[in-house]
């Protein structure tokens, strides 16, 4: 049988009137943002269908909206009698999405608590003074080199290790400034500043990582049915403690995604599906390696979601 992987996006992949196709063919999508709603007192799904945008885009709402779409989605993959992935992984927040999934914690649980995540981000940083740059084109030891030389006593730093040719910086915005120019002189052929209010997975982050911490040691953990690799180790834990502590420095550490993605295609998994909004994912899988294939969550225009497209490829799985 063909190995294949589900895995879960982050940030980034949300939009207004996203699964509205989804949720229009399979109620357990609306049955799942009403279960999330509950969890956090307000309409997420009306937020995500209505929006506006600049409110689905704040990160204690993102988060919550992102991780209901991929679980909804993985509902509806489980009620059609889809197969279970040989391993999952998620990209920042998408490792909860994951974890969710492969009965690690408990929904409602998750909804609340990167809720929460996402307001401890927010705090750590005053709105305006963090900042984040896409380096594209320029190789991971001469973007460490411009960061380390570019800092001046700020923070900045790789954070999120995407593919081979894209990492992204974040620190304080004008160091990020700084090593995005110093990476441009080093030959890389973009230096992209990102409209984000949160500089995410640097060490900025170490207060916020500190106060989940504390949110992390209320909730149950249970050992997942489906293995999970984690962002900073590219490991996959089975311990709760483990697992927990994952979570915790995930926050102040890289996104090590393209080792994530090798590390799933050793296992001798041919296939990778995003389950959730977008595409960001696919993209990024394949130009980290030629298989495992990729299948997006959206094909072209939106007007067809992810988990049609796993069914259509039913007959490899």
């Amino acid at each position: 049988m063909t190995q294949f992987a589900f895995v879960f996006p982050g940030q980034g992949s949300q939009s207004v009137g996203m699964l509205a196709e989804m949720a229009a063919n399979y109620p357990i999508v609306e049955e799942t943002f009403a279960e999330a709603s509950a969890a956090l007192g307000y309409d997420l799904w009306a937020l995500t269908q209505q929006g506006p945008a600049e409110e689905l885009n704040k990160t204690w709402q993102t988060q919550p909206a992102l991780l209901t779409a991929s679980v909804a989605l993985w509902r509806v993959w489980q009620q059609q009698g889809g197969k279970m992935p040989a391993l999952m992984a998620g990209h920042s927040l998408g490792e909860y999405s994951a974890l969710v999934c492969a009965g690690v914690i408990n929904f409602a649980d998750a909804v609340r608590l990167v809720e929460m995540r996402g307001k401890f981000m927010q705090e750590a940083v005053p709105e305006g003074t963090g900042g984040m740059s896409a380096i594209i084109g320029l190789d991971d030891a001469s973007i460490a080199k411009a960061c380390e030389e570019s800092a001046e006593g700020q923070v900045v730093s790789p954070v999120n290790f995407n593919s081979p040719g894209q990492v992204v910086i974040a620190g304080h915005k004008e160091a990020v400034e700084r090593a995005g120019a110093a990476c441009k002189a080093a030959g890389a052929k973009r230096a992209l500043p990102l409209p984000v209010s949160v500089p995410s997975h640097c060490a900025l982050m170490k207060p916020a990582a500190d106060k989940l911490a504390v949110e992390l040691a209320k909730i149950t953990f249970n050992a997942p049915t489906v293995p999970v690799v984690n962002n900073v180790d590219v490991k996959c834990e089975t311990d709760a403690a483990a697992i927990r502590d994952a979570l915790v420095r995930q926050l102040y550490n890289p996104v090590q995604w393209t080792k994530s993605v090798e590390f799933i295609a050793a296992q001798g998994v041919e296939h990778l599906y995003e389950v959730g909004p977008g595409k960001v994912l696919t993209g990024l899988t394949k130009r980290i390696v030629d298989t495992p294939d990729s299948v997006g969550a959206e094909r072209a225009g939106g007007a067809v979601c992810g988990t049609y497209a796993i069914k259509e490829e039913n007959h490899e799985l």
